[in-house]
């Protein structure tokens, strides 16, 4: 197995990591560019039997370029939410290239981490028929809930994530001004991580007079972010956009409930009234009602966390990529069979990738 992928400052240019030969050209805003030069150059030759293009902002289009069947996978696009966080000439040309995907990649086979991710493609102009979903895992040897670390005493809210403008915490922040300012709730917020938001979000907690009962204490290593996890109350999200919200999960596999915005990959990850509650994106109100309900109703919290932990346990990273794999082989397979048995092989999911759904 091979990955041609970015270089980075510090970075070998080739080497050998878990059986894959790593090759490394261009930077974060060259590797676009240089790809397929590179490509042509050391690798065409290779002889290999299937090419995956894993779509990060901008394509480097292997379609057109690859001498082998093409997989394209994706995440998510990122359409008009690039405008909250970048600048306009950058988040234009995001918005740009992402127009005339279906044109390079229409009939390319395509495995989305979530179903929010193929509708999303399929609006675009992509073929369902060639859309596959197959949700990224996590450690649950690392992420499992531990009854020897109950909850914080106190009701405890956690976000945990990028500090980043597009991830909307301001929205858990006025939620949480709404939840105890003015409705006289006893609780606090950890925010936990940084990003360039950080100083804006400082100054909103302090604006509403949340000094006191809003914790942001930057980076936390993986030790404490299990801790944080586990203890929390409710985990939140509020993201206008995901591919999966991976977060979630983290979060459900310590058997912590989330509340999380009704937003496309939010919504793939938690379960409205299995394994946390939905409600509408920006709706401050319904956000404060939400998780004032989790915080009044020890068992409703409860009962999401116990079936968050079982929800959870479907998606190990041994099981995703013994899904990954499996469906690679059959497009493998496909790719030397007539266009019918092609079309079948790509339309049959892996199975047990979202058992609840």
């Amino acid at each position: 197995m091979t990955a041609l992928v970015s270089g980075f400052a510090g970075a070998e240019r080739r080497v050998r990591l878990d059986d894959m030969d790593v090759h490394r050209t261009g930077g974060r805003h060259t590797f676009p560019l240089v790809a397929p030069i590179y490509y042509r150059r050391h690798l065409r030759r290779a002889g290999f039997e299937l090419v995956v293009e894993d779509l990060n902002k901008v394509p480097v289009l292997a379609p057109l370029w690859g001498d082998a069947p093409v997989v394209l996978l994706v995440h998510h696009l990122f359409g008009t939410t690039a405008f909250q966080e970048a600048s306009i000439p950058i988040a234009t040309a995001t918005w740009l290239l992402e127009r005339p995907l279906p044109r390079f990649y229409g009939r390319v086979p395509v495995i989305a981490v979530s179903q929010s991710t193929v509708d999303d493609l399929v609006a675009r102009g992509f073929d369902r028929d060639l859309a596959t979903v197959i949700p990224n895992g996590i450690d649950l040897q690392r992420y499992h809930a531990d009854p020897t670390q109950s909850e914080f005493a106190e009701p405890t809210i956690l976000y945990l994530g990028r500090l980043r403008r597009y991830k909307r915490v301001d929205l858990i922040l006025r939620a949480f001004h709404r939840l105890v300012s003015d409705e006289g709730v006893e609780a606090k917020l950890i925010i936990a991580g940084k990003g360039t938001d950080a100083p804006a979000l400082e100054r909103l907690r302090d604006r509403l007079g949340l000094a006191e009962r809003v914790q942001m204490v930057g980076y936390v290593d993986e030790s404490e972010k299990i801790r944080l996890l586990r203890r929390a109350w409710i985990h939140v999200q509020t993201s206008p956009k995901e591919g999966w919200g991976i977060s979630n999960l983290e979060a459900a596999a310590c058997g912590t409930p989330t509340v999380a915005s009704d937003s496309p990959g939010l919504r793939d990850s938690v379960v409205h009234e299995q394994t946390g509650l939905l409600v509408p994106h920006g709706d401050v109100a319904a956000l404060a009602a939400a998780l004032r309900r989790l915080i009044e109703q020890p068992a409703l919290r409860r009962q999401l966390g116990e079936g968050a932990e079982a929800f959870a346990q479907a998606y190990s990273w041994d099981a995703c990529a013994a899904a990954l794999e499996d469906h690679l082989e059959r497009l493998l397979e496909a790719s030397r069979t007539p266009n019918r048995a092609r079309r079948a092989a790509v339309r049959s999911t892996p199975p047990d990738t979202h058992p609840i759904h």
